[in-house]
């Protein structure tokens, strides 16, 4: 499975088709292995997420006008649920980034109600975070 290429529908999709949670959680922790490992300069408190209990960060880059987002934490699910937002979010333009209903697209994937409330806080700090570049980006 590349990241680069899976979208939303289709991780909503395989959400649906697993029985458990149990079984979503090793899907996520799947799709954040795919992701590229960051240099320890983008592991830096420039590009780390306020608000999350594990570390993230979240580096940006602008190409042909699209907000292109790479990231990592130090907690497995943590690390899927990054990976999660970058299928979200990247590539996509800042208008459009802004235009995204994150909230409801993760409460469609039961991500709210299945989350310890710190890992819910830490993902919206991802997605209020991503949100902040993508505002200052128009």
């Amino acid at each position: 499975m590349a990241l680069d290429t899976l979208t939303i529908d289709e991780i909503t999709e395989t959400f649906d088709f697993m029985d458990d949670w149990e079984d979503r959680y090793r899907y996520l922790i799947e799709l954040g292995r795919e992701l590229p490992a960051l240099s320890s300069h983008e592991m830096s408190d420039e590009f780390k997420v306020r608000g999350c209990q594990s570390q993230v960060w979240l580096i940006p880059d602008m190409i042909d006008g699209k907000l292109v987002l790479r990231g990592d934490s130090d907690a497995h699910i943590v690390k899927g649920l990054v990976a999660l937002m970058l299928v979200i979010f990247s590539g996509k333009s800042p208008s459009d980034i802004v235009k995204t209903d994150a909230p409801a697209i993760l409460a469609g994937l039961g991500l709210k109600d299945h989350l310890s409330p710190m890992r819910a806080n830490g993902l919206f700090s991802m997605v209020e975070r991503i949100g902040d570049i993508a505002r200052a980006s128009l």
